[in-house]
């Protein structure tokens, strides 16, 4: 029989495909319920960290698992990881320290569970296995640091024929366990979006559902306009393609069964070649929302309601597109009382805690794993 595992202060730490920076977030959990809040912090790159990062992306989709391995740009982005986490680090901890309530600030945790920064990643097909590719120097961080460190957490789930994606599932069920019983799916819109739908009998299901903020941010990008449409701007001056729009939503991802993943870039700005500056914007953002509506279709049961994380809910567009669309109520993670821009560094604490553990955090249902499947590395800092 295992003995009851007490609720541990653990730190998690994020860092998206839209290279905008690192999110840190603690929680006192036992990787099954979540028993408190703590703090929060949000540390930006500055130009030449995201260069860096943005330079091994590119290195990686080049290289694609094919002939020498990109190792110098690679080590540079991991120093990069590295010392921004570690800044992460410390002012989740001073933030911690100065909480108003008192009551854990001289708490310091003895785990931190750290995403790495996805610059690969590759599904499986055909009798092919996938393939992902986190950066993060497990070994440095936790001699940084002085405790221990989960990370590399997909590759497990890969190597047993899984999508490695998405991980946070797990997490989204504790969450919502906090707001009943009813069926309900929280939709996260990052680079790519992906849904976790928890069904009425508390089985979960999820998948990516296409591209979310990529392809939008990729398309500002590139026309010098910005790092991503703020405020949604540039698509509310646009006209949605329709004839565009249809043809993307042909494309044979939308027929494929769940669960299934994608690389930031399967879907990228290319999509809107042709179309002019605002037009692209618009049809970008349309394409991501009908993306998501295609998802929830997949859906034998549908949900109560829709709770949308992630940077693209700050896109009142696309979120208006969204609530146009889906069948149910749309709400945002501040409506319900998360912390919208945490949830993902906190879902890497959580699983973090479940990995120290050995409790499964991949199923069938959600990463298509042959079985239940725990993951990530630990390292000790001695």
């Amino acid at each position: 029989m295992e003995h009851e595992f007490q609720p541990i202060w653990v730190a998690g730490f994020m860092s998206g495909t839209s290279l905008d920076g690192v999110d840190g977030a603690m929680l006192l959990t036992d990787g099954e319920k979540i028993t408190q809040f703590g703090a929060v912090t949000e540390l930006e790159y500055t130009a030449a960290e995201r260069q860096i990062l943005a330079d091994a992306t590119d290195a990686a989709r080049h290289w694609n698992w094919l002939g020498d391995m990109p190792e110098q740009i690679f080590e540079q982005a991991r120093q990069v990881i590295n010392e921004t986490h570690h800044r992460a680090w410390q002012n989740l901890l001073a933030a911690h320290n100065t909480s108003t309530d008192g009551q854990n600030a001289s708490v310091r945790p003895t785990l931190v569970g750290v995403h790495g920064q996805t610059v690969l990643h590759r599904r499986p097909a055909k009798g092919r296995r996938g393939a992902t590719l986190q950066l993060m120097d497990g070994i440095g961080f936790a001699a940084k640091l002085g405790c221990r460190v989960a990370y590399d957490f997909r590759v497990d789930d890969v190597a047993v024929g899984g999508e490695g994606a998405p991980l946070a599932p797990v997490y989204h069920r504790a969450l919502l366990e906090q707001l009943g019983p009813a069926p309900a799916v929280v939709l996260n819109l990052g680079g790519v979006a992906n849904i976790t739908a928890r069904q009425s009998d508390g089985q979960l299901l999820a998948f990516d559902t296409g591209p979310a903020n990529g392809p939008i941010d990729e398309w500002v990008q590139g026309h010098g306009r910005g790092n991503c449409d703020y405020g949604g701007r540039f698509a509310a001056a646009g006209r949605v393609h329709d004839g565009l729009l249809a043809q993307l939503l042909e494309h044979p991802w939308f027929f494929e069964a769940a669960p299934k993943s994608l690389d930031r870039y399967d879907f990228n700005a290319s999509m809107a070649r042709g179309l002019s500056f605002e037009d692209g914007a618009a049809t970008l953002t349309a394409f991501s929302a009908h993306a998501v509506a295609a998802g929830l279709r997949m859906l034998d049961e549908p949900p109560s309601r829709v709770i949308v994380c992630g940077g693209g809910r700050h896109n009142p567009v696309l979120m208006q597109m969204l609530t146009a669309l889906l069948p149910c109520p749309v709400q945002t993670a501040e409506d319900v009382g998360w912390r919208g821009n945490s949830i993902e560094a906190e879902a890497f604490a959580f699983l973090a805690v479940r990995s120290l553990r050995g409790l499964a955090m991949s199923w069938p249902q959600t990463t298509g794993a042959p079985r239940p499947l725990s993951g990530g590395r630990l390292v000790s800092p001695d």
